[in-house]
């Protein structure tokens, strides 16, 4: 008898393709958004007078395997905050890791805040799919 493999963990970052970012800003948008996943997970710890953050995993869950394995990304696009704002609620309703990334404007979007990525993951691919599984790739 074989024994199943366990299924691989991935991120997919899905960025808003009506903002029309640069490159650039497209790619520091999606490092961002792929970094607060794990900040988000990692809680602080206080000790005389410093504030440290260890991020705690188990190799055999999804961000263990994404961390210790391929590291996986995906960028995908949606149209419009509207689609943004409706993968990010599907991800958290789900339980999915996620994290919303909505930028300061100084460099673009005329000082206004603007979301740009929603990370989703890492997580099991066929969890991540369920969220993301039909966006275009970028």
């Amino acid at each position: 008898m074989t024994e199943t493999p366990p299924s691989e963990a991935k991120q997919v970052l899905v960025v808003r393709k009506d903002l029309r970012m640069r490159k650039g800003k497209i790619a520091a948008q999606c490092a961002h958004a792929s970094m607060k996943v794990l900040l988000e997970r990692m809680a602080p710890e206080r000790a005389g007078g410093e504030v440290r953050r260890t991020l705690r995993y188990r190799p055999e869950e999804p961000l263990g395997a994404w961390l210790d394995g391929r590291f996986t990304k995906v960028c995908v696009y949606v149209e419009s905050e509207e689609a943004l704002d409706a993968v990010y609620a599907k991800a958290r309703e789900l339980g999915v890791p996620v994290a919303r990334i909505v930028d300061s404007g100084r460099t673009e979007f005329g000082g206004v805040p603007t979301k740009t990525v929603v990370a989703v993951g890492p997580d099991w691919r066929e969890r991540v799919d369920l969220v993301t599984g039909d966006l275009p790739l970028l």
